[in-house]
């Protein structure tokens, strides 16, 4: 092995394109970013891939259901409702 070598006239090798993949630039806030990058360490993976994983989670879980949390006072609403009919 040599002690020094010449890149002096190098050129960088073709980048093989990632399949079924796009990159692309996109603006997060930090602390979306720090939470996915601390998510990442913990799970040995890395972040833009649990990044992926979320928005294909949301992206198949929200089509043709409603996301909305119901609120405690929705649900007592709805019981009422329901049960009126019950009572004598």
């Amino acid at each position: 092995m040599r002690d020094q070598y010449d890149f002096s006239n190098a050129r960088r090798g073709a980048v093989l394109p990632a399949r079924g993949k796009t990159r692309i630039t996109i603006m997060l806030d930090d602390d979306v970013l720090a939470h996915f990058r601390q998510k990442a360490e913990s799970e040995g993976r890395g972040y833009q891939t649990l990044i992926n994983a979320q928005l294909r989670a949301s992206m198949t879980g929200a089509q043709g259901k409603d996301t909305r949390a119901i609120t405690l006072t929705a649900l007592r609403r709805v019981l009422r409702e329901e049960l009126r009919p019950l009572r004598r």
